[in-house]
C-alpha cells in the first residue's frame, strides 16, 4: 500500500500540493525485529528523531530516539552485524579518548535485543590504552506515540512529556511516557535519569587502563491495547541444513529464516495459531494475502503455520455485506488494525478489521488444499471445510457483481483501495499506452486464482464425502473457456494473456509479471504455457534482478515505479517455481540468478521490492537500486528464498493420494543442492539433487509411493 500525492480535481498533482507527503526512507535504516516489536537506526545503532526512526510496537512509535554520546559526542561507526533474530551488533569508536596515537583505544560495542514487549542494550566498552578513561554516557531519549499511518505519511509528530518516576512502584533511575493507555518505561541498570533539556540515562565511567564495562539499558511497553502479540510456542517450521554449490543461496535461506522467525504473531487470546506478520515496519499486522503467500511458500518446512494462518483467518471470515469494510460473507480479510487506518492527504480511511482484497478469498481456499497436500492432519483440514464452503460462497455470490463470470473488484466506499489485488497503488492497472484502466476491474492472475481454488475445493469436498464437487469442477471449465475467449491480446512479441479486463471489458493489454502467477493454476494449456515462459524470459521482463512487475517497453514502465516496473521478490518467486514446475529449469534458473544477486547485495535480507533496472553483467559494474521505502524484512520477500531452493529440488507430495513426487530441475541450473530436514507429513525428509541434477530422498514416511522424474 502506498502513500502518494494527492490530485487536484483534473488530475493535476500541484493542485493537490498541499497535501502532498513523502513517506520517509528506509533503505539505509537497520531494522532489529522481534514481532509485534522493531527498532529502525542508523547503520551506527543511532536512532535519531527524524524520518521513521524509532522503536516500533504493534502500529506505534514507543521511542522517537535513543542516541548514544559520550562526553556529549557520538561515537563513530565502523560497522553493525544480524546476529539472529531479533539482535544486532553496532561496532564504534571513541577515538577522542584513550591514548593520543592513530590506533583507536577505545570501542563500545551497542548489543541491541528486541523482544516482543521492547528493547534492551548492552553497551560493552573496552578500553586497550594505557592511560585511565573517565567519561560521561548518556543515552538520549525521546518519545511520540506517533501511530504508524502518521510517520508513513510523513506527518507531523508531538513529543510527549516523560516524568522521572519510572515504573509503576516509582522505582529509582527510570522514566516514563503515557498516552492513551500505553506506558513506555525506561531505566538504565546503576543510570541516573535526568529529565531538563530533553530525557536521558546517565553513568558516569572510569576505566583503568586495559578496563572494560558493560552497561545495560532497557525499554519496556505495556500496551494493553494491541490486537497482535508474540507466540509463546515453539518455532511452527523446521529450520533445514542446506548446502549448495551456490553459497549466496544458503547464505541467502540462513537469514531468511531467521528473518520469518521475527515476524511471526498471534492473535490477542489465540496463542495456538501463528501467523507471519507482513513487512516492517508499515505492515507488522495479519495481512490476508500476504500471510496466505508466506505460509504457501514455507510448506516444505511444515503445515503448522499454515494451519494457524488459515484459523485466525477464518474466525475473522466475513458474515455481512458492508461496503465501508469491503467485508462479504465467506470473504477474507485483507489487514488488522487496532484502530481505522487513515493516511493524511490522499483520503485513504481504512477500517480496523478491511477487507478490500479481491485475491485472499481463493488464496485461502488453495492454501488449504496445499496444506492438506502436504500432510497437514485430516482433522484440522475437515475442521475448516465449512469455512472453505463460505468461501466459494463468496466466488458464487459477491466476487462476480455483474454477471459476466470474471472476478472483480471496485471500492464503492471512495475511501479504500482502488486496486484490490496484490498490486494496490492507485496506477497499478495500466494499458500498454501507460492511461490507467478503470474500474471494476478483473485482474488476469485473479482469474487464475479463481480457477485453481474451484479445482482444489472441488477436490476437498471430493475426498471428504461433501456435496459440490461436480459443480465447482463445472465452474473452473466455464471459466476456462471465457478467459481464453476475452483476456488474450496480441503484442509486438505474440500473444500474452492481458493485465485485466477494464470497466468496458476491454482488455488491459500491458505485458506484466502477474501473467506468471497463472502458471501451475491449472488455466494455460500447455502451448500457452509455453508462450508465457518465453515472454517472461525475455530482456524486457527479466532483464534486472529478478522479474519486473511491468515490461521496460510499456509506456507506464518506470524502474522505479511502485508496481509498475519495479521487481517483487516474492512475485519473482511465485512465477520460477511455476515456471521449474512446468519443466522450464533455463528460465527459473535466471529468475532464481537474479534473486540471489540482489539478496548478495541487499545483505542476504530481500527487501519488499527494488529497482528494475537493467541488470550491467560485466563484474562489479552493477548492482540493484533499492526503493526508498521498501519494508525489509519482508515476511513473503523472506520465504523466497525457501522457495528457491524448493523448485531447485522438486519435491511435490501428495500425502492423501499416498504418493510423492520429486522433480528437480532439470540439468541442475544452480548446481547441486540438498536440504536435510524438510517436512511431509510431520516427518523429516531429507532431498538431494547433485550436480548432474540426479535426485535422491530418504525418510519419506510409510505407505508414500516415490516417483522420480
Amino acid at each position: 500500500m502506498l502513500v502518494g500525492a494527492t490530485p487536484g480535481p483534473d488530475g493535476d498533482l500541484a493542485a493537490g500540493a498541499a497535501a502532498y507527503r513523502l513517506q520517509p526512507p528506509l533503505h539505509d535504516l537497520v531494522s532489529t525485529v522481534m514481532a509485534p516489536t522493531g527498532a529502525l537506526s542508523g547503520a551506527d545503532g543511532q536512532i535519531r528523531p527524524s524520518g521513521v526512526q524509532g522503536l516500533f510496537h504493534a502500529d506505534h512509535r514507543a521511542l522517537s530516539q535513543a542516541t548514544l554520546l559520550v562526553n556529549g559526542r557520538e561515537p563513530e561507526a565502523i560497522g553493525h552485524v544480524h546476529e539472529e533474530a531479533g539482535r544486532t551488533r553496532f561496532v564504534s569508536l571513541a577515538r577522542w579518548l584513550g591514548d593520543p596515537h592513530p590506533d583507536p583505544t577505545v570501542r563500545l560495542e551497542r548489543v541491541r535485543e528486541v523482544g516482543a514487549n521492547g528493547m534492551s542494550e548492552r553497551v560493552e566498552i573496552t578500553s586497550t590504552a594505557s592511560v585511565a578513561v573517565t567519561a560521561s554516557v548518556t543515552v538520549e531519549l525521546g518519545c511520540d506515540f506517533a501511530p504508524i499511518e502518521v510517520v508513513k505519511s510523513g506527518g507531523d509528530t508531538v513529543p510527549a512529556e516523560p516524568d522521572d518516576s519510572g515504573s509503576d512502584g516509582g522505582s529509582p533511575g527510570g522514566l516514563l511516557w503515557q498516552s492513551g493507555g500505553i506506558r513506555v518505561r525506561a531505566a538504565g541498570t546503576d543510570a541516573r535519569a535526568e529529565i531538563g533539556g530533553g530525557a536521558r540515562l546517565r553513568w558516569e565511567l572510569s576505566l583503568p587502563p586495559g578496563g572494560s564495562t558493560t552497561l545495560r539499558w532497557e525499554v519496556v511497553v505495556d500496551d494493553p491495547a494491541a490486537v497482535v502479540v508474540a507466540p509463546t510456542r515453539a518455532l511452527e517450521w523446521s529450520t533445514p541444513e542446506i548446502t549448495a554449490s551456490d553459497r549466496r543461496l544458503t547464505r541467502l535461506l540462513n537469514q531468511s529464516l531467521e528473518d520469518l522467525r521475527s515476524l511471526r504473531l498471534v492473535e490477542i487470546g489465540a496463542p495456538d495459531d501463528t501467523f507471519l506478520g507482513a513487512g516492517v515496519p508499515w505492515f507488522l499486522t495479519l495481512f490476508g494475502r500476504d500471510s496466505l503467500w508466506a505460509a504457501r511458500m514455507l510448506l516444505p518446512l511444515g503445515t503448522e503455520l499454515a494451519a494457524g494462518t488459515l484459523r485466525v483467518l477464518a474466525r475473522r471470515q466475513g458474515t455481512r455485506v458492508d461496503p465501508v469494510s469491503g467485508e462479504a460473507p465467506g470473504k477474507i480479510l485483507h489487514e488488522l488494525r487496532r484502530r481505522e487506518f487513515t493516511v493524511e492527504g490522499n483520503g485513504l480511511r481504512l477500517p480496523a478489521a478491511y477487507y478490500g482484497t479481491i485475491d485472499a478469498t481463493p488464496l485461502w481456499i488453495t492454501l488449504l488444499h496445499d496444506a492438506w497436500r502436504w500432510g497437514m492432519p485430516e482433522r484440522e483440514v475437515a475442521a475448516l471445510l465449512p469455512n472453505m464452503e463460505a468461501a466459494l460462497g463468496w466466488l458464487a455470490d459477491h466476487a462476480d457483481p455483474d454477471g459476466d463470470g470474471f472476478v472483480e473488484y471496485i471500492d464503492t466506499s471512495a475511501r479504500g483501495l482502488a486496486n484490490q489485488g496484490w498490486k494496490d497503488s492507485g496506477d497499478a492497472v495500466r494499458f500498454r499506452d501507460g492511461s490507467q484502466a478503470k474500474p471494476p476491474i478483473a485482474l488476469v492472475e485473479v482469474q487464475g486464482y479463481a480457477y485453481e481454488a474451484a479445482r482444489n475445493a472441488a477436490s476437498l469436498l471430493e475426498a471428504f464425502g461433501r456435496p459440490g464437487a461436480a459443480r465447482w469442477n463445472e465452474h473452473a471449465d466455464a471459466l476456462s473457456e471465457r478467459f481464453r475467449a476475452r483476456f488474450w491480446v496480441d503484442g509486438p512479441h505474440g500473444r500474452f494473456p492481458a493485465l485485466a479486463l477494464d470497466t468496458d471489458k476491454r482488455p488491459v493489454d500491458a505485458l506484466t509479471s502477474n501473467i506468471g502467477h497463472l502458471l501451475g493454476t491449472g488455466l494455460l494449456s500447455e502451448e500457452e504455457t509455453a508462450q508465457v515462459a518465453g515472454l517472461l524470459a525475455g530482456p524486457m521482463m527479466s532483464g534486472g534482478y529478478g522479474l519486473r512487475t511491468m515490461s521496460s517497453g510499456d509506456g507506464g514502465f518506470s524502474p522505479l515505479s511502485y508496481h509498475c516496473g519495479s521487481i517483487w521478490a516474492h512475485d519473482t518467486a511465485i512465477v520460477l517455481a511455476g515456471l521449474a514446475r512446468a519443466g522450464y529449469a533455463a528460465q527459473a534458473a535466471g529468475l532464481a540468478e537474479g534473486l540471489l544477486a540482489a539478496g548478495e547485495a541487499f545483505g542476504y535480507r530481500l527487501p519488499e521490492l527494488y529497482a528494475g533496472d537493467t541488470a550491467d553483467p560485466r563484474p562489479g559494474r552493477g548492482r540493484p537500486m533499492p526503493y526508498p521505502a521498501a519494508c525489509r524484512p519482508q515476511a513473503w520477500s523472506a520465504a523466497a528464498a525457501v522457495t528457491i531452493a524448493h523448485a531447485a529440488l522438486g519435491l511435490y507430495p501428495d500425502v492423501p493420494a499416498g504418493r510423492v513426487v520429486l522433480r528437480p530441475m532439470a540439468g541442475a541450473p544452480l548446481g547441486a543442492v540438498s536440504a536435510r530436514g524438510l517436512r511431509v507429513a510431520g516427518a523429516a525428509v531429507d532431498v538431494a539433487v547433485d550436480a548432474a541434477g540426479n535426485a535422491t530422498i530418504t525418510g519419506l514416511p510409510p505407505g508414500l509411493e516415490l516417483q522420480v522424474l
